[in-house]
């Protein structure tokens, strides 16, 4: 596997392609105003929530490295995605986001039918306790396992971690509904949002740094990936790839300071 970074490449600092569509589109004020970053995954799950939820919102792009105020104030970790209600009001940490989202655009506090649900409807508490218990997990290992491959700069590392990486993408695909296409069914959901946007980086990120590929034919989780990854709310949250690749160079040399997110993998903490 490929160890091989790239030595001097900088972060992006504004979204591309159709991402950058999509902010161009939010810039006016809303009852939401999202403070994000163009190549963070937490950040795309909850933009995800909010293209498919249609629910109103402004995009504000921030620098992870040079974080303004206005972030600071809602957030003193500074960490993105970071939400500023209508009422002054904010909101952090994306699965929390995403459970407030859902809650807040659904029945009873919404219309039925004008905001589509991510989670099963009111009458299904054990469908949506299922959803979350999937979440939790992405959250505890899926997500770590990315970070792990693609911080580890040792080979024998990289071949330990990109197994687990992959163990952990066969086991999602395992519990899926059998004929899909989505994870719970024919509808985009929590769980699909919850781990859709490390699954995309996969296929740029992961194959450009360590070369990683999925062997052919996948069944079930090729099914998944290419409904998830063709679905307009996803299309409209994705930069072109080549952001993606410049954007996490100093994930796969492991630099220091590089992120609250690499800094908790080397260390063996949670995840902030």
């Amino acid at each position: 596997m490929s160890s091989d970074g790239q030595k001097g490449i900088n972060y992006r600092t504004s979204c591309t392609g159709r991402a950058l569509d999509t902010v161009n589109a939010h810039q006016d004020e809303a009852e939401i105003t999202m403070f994000g970053a163009n190549f963070c995954p937490f950040v795309q799950r909850v933009w995800v929530t909010l293209e498919y939820k249609k629910i109103p919102y402004r995009y504000v792009e921030c620098d992870p490295y040079k974080k303004p105020k206005e972030l600071l104030d809602l957030n003193p970790k500074g960490l993105v995605p970071a939400l500023k209600l209508l009422n002054g009001k904010s909101l952090a940490e994306s699965t929390v986001i995403m459970e407030y989202l859902e809650e807040a655009y659904s029945p009873p506090n919404a219309p039925d039918g004008q905001h589509p649900l991510v989670l099963p409807p009111l009458s299904d508490p054990y469908g949506r306790a299922r959803a979350r218990l999937e979440a939790d997990k992405i959250n505890r290992t899926f997500v770590p396992a990315f970070y792990r491959f693609l911080q580890a700069q040792e080979t024998a590392k990289q071949i330990q971690f990109g197994k687990e990486f992959f163990d952990g993408l066969e086991a999602f695909a395992k519990a899926m509904d059998p004929e899909g296409p989505f994870f719970s069914g024919s509808e985009l959901g929590f769980v699909d949002i919850m781990i859709a946007p490390w699954a995309y980086r996969v296929n740029n990120v992961l194959k450009h740094y360590r070369g990683f590929e999925l062997p052919p034919n996948k069944g079930r989780y090729e099914k998944w990936a290419d409904a998830v990854f063709s679905h307009p709310a996803f299309l409209a949250t994705c930069s072109t790839e080549d952001l993606y690749i410049d954007s996490y160079a100093r994930y796969a040399e492991n630099r220091p300071g590089t992120s609250q997110v690499a800094d908790a993998i080397n260390s063996g903490r949670g995840l902030p």
